[in-house]
């Protein structure tokens, strides 16, 4: 094969049948999404790069590939998250005073993929609530995530809470540095220390506490025993209980843990986080949260919740869905079989029409039915 042909790293061509699941995917995603409200939206894929990264902070930076528009000479960049371009949406084109449902599926480009196994093209599904500070908002978002997992055949999953604010708290107003909590989110104790060595004694002791804040409700409760006694480290714990009592009463099947120490995704998470997993799956299928600072930047800071995830991975995880059966039909000429093949076609079937010295090819398709002249009339029978 020439190298020409070749494709970059972790960039790949979507073959039929699995663009097929993508899609069917894309689209019952969509619908879930409508069917509680949500609107949709398409932003652009490349920005002006000081838009696009506005608020966003250095992890988008390094993510995102560069270019200069030949028109203006500007620097533009191509998307890696869409979550900041719906933030300008609502602040800029909308500027609704109420609260906004917006959704979106579009692909992202990353410069380097999250793992090994991953694309650097994400398919990015997304669904947003601006305008409500309520734990309301973030209920709704996480059922609407667990509804597009179940509708994607992903039933045996676990939810995965915490809050970006018991993190921010423990380190006292510190500023929450890249390697703490990339050490913490990685459990490494070790690494931990040596970053904590010039901290106060209570952060450490906090942030060493955090590292053992990973399980199931008994958390929690651990948690208001070895946290420092701050307000706001108890009502991110209330918040959490709130939830997690919530979806388990709706998704009784739903598994429920807490990690208490990984602000997870994100540097613009301000409260309450989840990760969805699959029991097959090696990375978090969904994650989202509370970001309410993410429309400051726009000139518009309102409280905003909302999840994300690749469209593209979730079918890999998602369950074997059959392939809808089409009907083979002859090509011909004739009035009444165009008639036939049109209104079997309205009526949402597939009609693979055999074109002609190509007969010996329809068994490629998945028919289970063909199209026969019987008696004058054109009629179906079984193959």
């Amino acid at each position: 094969m020439s190298r020409a042909w070749l494709l970059p790293e972790q960039i790949a061509d979507v073959l039929p049948s699995q663009a097929r699941r993508i899609e069917e995917l894309r689209r019952t995603l969509i619908d879930g999404a409508r069917s509680y409200g949500f609107e949709l939206v398409m932003p652009p894929l490349l920005e002006h790069l000081e838009s696009l990264l506005s608020g966003t902070g250095h992890s988008l930076d390094l993510k995102t590939f560069k270019l200069v528009d030949q028109l203006s000479g500007r620097t533009l960049g191509l998307r890696a998250d869409t979550t900041p371009q719906v933030a300008r949406i609502d602040a800029h084109l909308l500027n609704r005073q109420g609260v906004a449902r917006l959704c979106y599926c579009g692909p992202v480009l990353h410069t380097r993929a999250d793992n090994a196994q991953s694309t650097r093209e994400p398919l990015q599904f997304g669904a947003e609530i601006y305008g409500h500070a309520g734990l309301e908002a973030d209920l709704e978002v996480i059922d609407l995530a667990l509804d597009g997992l179940h509708a994607a055949g992903v039933d045996d999953v676990l939810l995965d809470l915490g809050d970006a604010r018991i993190v921010r708290a423990v380190l006292d107003g510190l500023a929450a540095d890249e390697a703490v909590t990339g050490a913490l989110a990685r459990k490494d104790a070790s690494a931990l220390a040596d970053l904590s060595r010039t901290l106060s004694a209570p952060v450490q002791r906090g942030l060493a506490a955090l590292l053992r804040l990973y399980g199931g409700a008994e958390v929690l409760s651990a948690a208001r025993a070895e946290l420092p006694a701050d307000a706001g480290i108890g009502h991110a714990l209330d918040d959490l209980a709130w939830l997690a009592s919530h979806v388990q009463l709706a998704h009784p099947a739903v598994r429920i843990g807490f990690d208490l120490s990984d602000i997870g995704g994100y540097a613009y998470y301000s409260g309450a986080r989840f990760s969805l997993y699959g029991a097959t799956a090696n990375a978090a299928l969904a994650r989202g949260g509370r970001y309410d600072e993410v429309g400051a930047v726009f000139g518009r800071n309102r409280p905003a919740v909302g999840f994300s995830l690749d469209v593209k991975a979730l079918a890999l995880a998602a369950a074997e869905r059959p392939v809808t059966a089409a009907i083979r039909a002859p090509w011909g000429e004739g009035a009444e079989l165009r008639a036939a093949v049109r209104r079997l076609r309205e009526q949402g079937q597939i009609v693979v029409c055999t074109l002609p010295g190509h007969e010996h090819e329809a068994q490629e398709y998945d028919c289970d039915r063909e199209l026969i002249e019987a008696g004058g009339r054109w009629v179906l029978r079984a193959i």
